[in-house]
C-alpha cells in the first residue's frame, strides 16, 4: 500500500516490551513508568495485527522493544510471526546481552538477521551509559558468524563526549570483523537524563575524522562508506540533520497497542479502539503518514514518548 506520498509501505515494527535488562541514559533511564503486564500486547494480538498487516502490503517484520529478548515466550511468538503467509523476513533489534548462547534458537525459530545496539567499547563507558556491566560483545559477533547472521548491524547512537572519542576504533572494528557498523545522530526523544543539545554531534563527524571514508552505496535511511580494499562498512543514519523521511516504507507498533504512523510524532492510532476494525487502523495509518518531521537541531519538536515505549 502507497501513502498519499506514493511511499510504498512495506515494513512493520513491533515493539514487543517496553522493559529492558539495560537502563540507557538516551533511551530508558530510571524513574519512567512501566507499562502493566495487562496493557501489553498478547501474543494472539500480535499475530492477528501481522496478518492484517499482510493485507495492506506489508513484507517485513522488525522484532524491537525494550529488549524484545526479556519477553517470556519470545522464540515461540517469533515462530508465529515468521509462519503468517505474506512475511517474507523477520529481523531483531536487540542489545545482544540475553543473546549470547542462543543465537542458533533464535535462527531456528525464523530470525533471518539482528542489528545489535552497542554504543562503546568501553567497560567503563558502557557501565555509564547502560547502567550495567558490559558483555562479551565479540564472543557473540563470532556466534553470529558461525551461523550464518550476516551481514551484522551494529547500530552506535553518536553522543558528543560520551562516545565521541571511539569513531576511529569503531571504524577499526568494522574492518577487523567485516561488520556493518551504522552511527545514529542521538534525538531528542522521551526523558533523557542529559541535555539533548550538549551531547547531540552531526554524524558529519565521522567523515572528518575518517577521510578515507568514501561513499559506496545507499539504502532507505543508510549511507555506507568504507576505505578501498578493506572490509566492514560505516553508515550514518541522520535523522536529524539530513532528513531521510521521502524513503520511509515503515510503520510502528508501541509495545501498549498503539500504531505510530511516524517515529518523530506523538500521533498515535490505538488497536484497542473497537470503533474499527484493525485492517482499517493500518489503512488509516498510512493515510495518515506526514510527508516529514518536524524535528531538528533547535529541538522545538521533541518526542514525549521514550525510546523504549516506542520501540528502537
Amino acid at each position: 500500500m502507497r501513502d498519499k506520498y506514493n511511499r510504498e509501505i512495506d515494513y512493520l515494527r513491533i515493539s514487543v516490551t517496553d522493559r529492558c535488562n539495560l537502563r540507557c541514559s538516551y533511551c530508558m533511564p530510571d524513574g519512567i513508568n512501566k507499562v502493566t503486564h495487562d496493557d501489553i500486547l498478547r501474543n494472539e494480538e500480535i499475530i492477528e495485527l501481522v496478518k492484517e498487516a499482510v493485507k495492506i502490503g506489508i513484507k517485513k517484520v522488525r522484532i524491537t522493544g525494550g529488549e524484545p529478548l526479556v519477553r517470556k515466550g519470545i522464540y515461540d511468538l517469533i515462530k508465529e510471526i515468521s509462519s503468517v503467509k505474506g512475511i517474507n523476513e523477520v529481523t531483531m533489534t536487540t542489545n545482544g546481552v540475553l543473546l549470547i548462547g542462543n543465537v542458533k534458537k533464535l535462527k531456528e525459530a525464523g530470525v533471518s538477521r539482528i542489528n545489535l545496539s552497542l554504543d562503546t567499547l568501553k567497560k567503563d563507558v558502557f557501565k555509564s551509559i547502560t547502567g550495567k556491566e558490559m558483555f562479551d560483545y565479540l564472543e557473540l559477533i563470532k556466534e553470529l558468524k558461525d551461523n550464518g547472521m550476516e551481514p551484522i548491524k551494529i547500530n552506535v547512537v553518536l553522543m558528543n563526549g560520551i562516545n565521541s572519542d571511539e569513531i576511529n576504533e569503531f571504524v577499526e572494528l568494522s574492518q577487523k570483523y567485516d561488520l556493518l557498523i551504522r552511527f545514529i545522530e542521538l534525538m531528542p526523544i522521551g526523558h533523557l537524563e542529559f541535555s539533548w543539545e550538549d551531547h547531540y554531534l552531526k554524524n558529519e563527524a565521522i567523515l572528518k575524522a575518517n577521510p578515507n571514508l568514501k561513499l559506496f552505496k545507499e539504502d532507505l535511511n543508510t549511507r555506507y562508506y568504507k576505505e578501498d580494499n578493506k572490509p566492514g562498512a560505516i553508515g550514518l543514519i541522520n535523522p536529524i540533520s539530513k532528513k531521510f523521511c521521502s524513503r520511509c516504507n515503515r510503520l510502528r507498533i508501541t509495545s501498549d497497542g498503539k500504531i505510530k504512523p511516524c517515529l518523530h510524532k506523538d500521533d498515535e492510532i490505538d488497536i484497542f479502539d473497537l470503533s474499527t476494525s484493525i485492517y482499517d487502523k493500518l489503512k488509516e495509518a498510512v493515510e495518515s503518514k506526514p510527508e516529514e518531521h518536524d524535528i531538528d537541531e533547535s529541538k522545538e519538536n521533541e518526542i514525549t514518548r521514550s525510546m523504549n515505549r516506542i520501540g528502537g
